[in-house]
């Protein structure tokens, strides 16, 4: 995984997280409905967990990305 991640552009990594992550723009980006939506209980649907999946995982990626460059080496996913 470690790889895989490292190997994705940072470029790339952040436009990932400013279209997909954020799409759409207007009223509010998806992700942060979907959070509210966890916060409060009511991310039941199956769309919705979809949704939250889809829009979450650029931001995941960057999140390891930035992770595995600061930590190194000494980081690993794999057992």
């Amino acid at each position: 995984v470690r790889e895989l991640v490292m190997n994705l552009p940072w470029g790339f990594t952040i436009l990932f997280c400013l279209t997909m992550g954020l799409a759409p723009f207007v009223p509010v980006p998806h992700l942060w409905e979907k959070l509210k939506m966890l916060y409060s209980g009511t991310l039941i649907r199956p769309i919705d967990w979809f949704d939250f999946l889809m829009h979450g995982a650029p931001w995941l990626l960057l999140i390891l990305k930035i992770i595995f460059t600061v930590t190194g080496n000494k980081v690993s996913l794999n057992r």
